[in-house]
């Protein structure tokens, strides 16, 4: 059997579902390395990576709650790094134990991943991404001032701090993560996006950004030439007219067709809309790369054609003259 390489792109669920405390988020993914292992035993090698928005949140919070001389506060990336390294651990455990029950036996490991983005990228003139705690108005606009940090206010709620969401354009540990599961690893990579950095003649640098977890596990399925990335949300199809009454599930679509319907309007641009934008540009990639999107509990009949989105570039025939 040609084995096939897949990138799974967990949603937040996987995770956490409402409570914080690190017993509740284990026991979240304990019944997510389930569902991953019966994908592990049909055969697959999986890249796996996550979100980390409410953790890294709650660290953002922590670091704001005990900020002195003494213990200052960490900056974005270093509590990106926090996270990663926390929600792997979570995720070994589980995968072990998952492993352990169905016989399987691989190895797991967890990458702290740097995702490279570019300083140019328009996006550092936008600042979009909220992150971390609520404000008064007049300690926002003190912080923006003597911190040159951007703060907006947020729906009546409060200020938030918002920075910059670029694209990736490079995962540093690709190399190593490729390596890792070309040997029968599985591996856990490019948590919450990857931690942000940016390159130049002095080294690898740190940036406050946030990265959005779909582009960046489509950045690494190219990277480690897989042949299907798997996006996994809280639906198990994509829909066209959603929450209407003419709504439409998608099974079998194109990228042409996916495009058409961005143009309409018809996915939001805060949930389906990036997971659909990661898929057609995985799709289109190479040839005979697929996307799927469906939700976790449909991830292994998904990946036998049972459930899900699918989508696929149209192979062009070349006129020759």
């Amino acid at each position: 059997m040609n084995r096939k390489k897949v990138v799974i792109a967990l949603g937040g669920n996987a995770i956490q579902s409402g409570d914080a405390t690190a017993e509740a988020q284990q026991k979240a993914l304990d019944e997510t390395a389930l569902q991953l292992v019966n994908i592990i035993n049909a055969g697959f090698d999986i890249v796996i990576t996550h979100g980390n928005g409410p953790q890294v949140g709650n660290l953002l919070l922590q670091q704001k709650a005990a900020d002195s001389k003494s213990t200052p506060a960490m900056p974005l990336d270093t509590c990106g790094a926090m996270s990663e390294g926390m929600i792997g651990y979570w995720m070994q455990n589980s995968l072990d134990k998952a492993l352990a029950t169905n016989h399987i036996k691989k190895d797991v490991a967890t990458i702290i991943t740097r995702t490279e983005v570019e300083l140019h990228d328009p996006a550092f003139q936008h600042p979009t991404k909220p992150i971390g705690p609520f404000y008064q108005e007049e300690e926002a606009k003190q912080l923006m001032t003597e911190q040159n940090l951007v703060f907006k206010e947020d729906a009546g709620r409060g200020w938030r701090r918002v920075v910059p969401s670029p694209k990736p354009v490079n995962i540093l540990e690709h190399r190593v993560i490729n390596s890792l599961v070309n040997n029968g690893n599985i591996v856990i990579a490019v948590g919450g996006g990857g931690i942000p950095v940016y390159q130049d003649f002095t080294g690898i640098h740190g940036v406050e950004a946030v990265i959005d977890k779909d582009f960046a596990a489509q950045k690494l399925a190219e990277l480690v030439d897989a042949d299907i990335l798997l996006i996994l949300t809280a639906v198990e199809n994509v829909a066209v007219n959603y929450n209407k009454p003419n709504q439409e599930s998608l099974t079998n679509t194109t990228v042409d067709q996916l495009k058409e319907f961005i143009k309409e309007g018809q996915f939001a641009p805060g949930s389906m809309l990036p997971k659909v934008e990661a898929a057609i540009d995985f799709a289109e990639s190479r040839e005979g790369r697929e996307s799927i999107i469906t939700s976790l509990d449909k991830a292994y009949e998904a990946l036998t054609s049972e459930a899900g989105t699918h989508i696929k570039s149209l192979v062009r025939e070349t006129v020759v003259s």
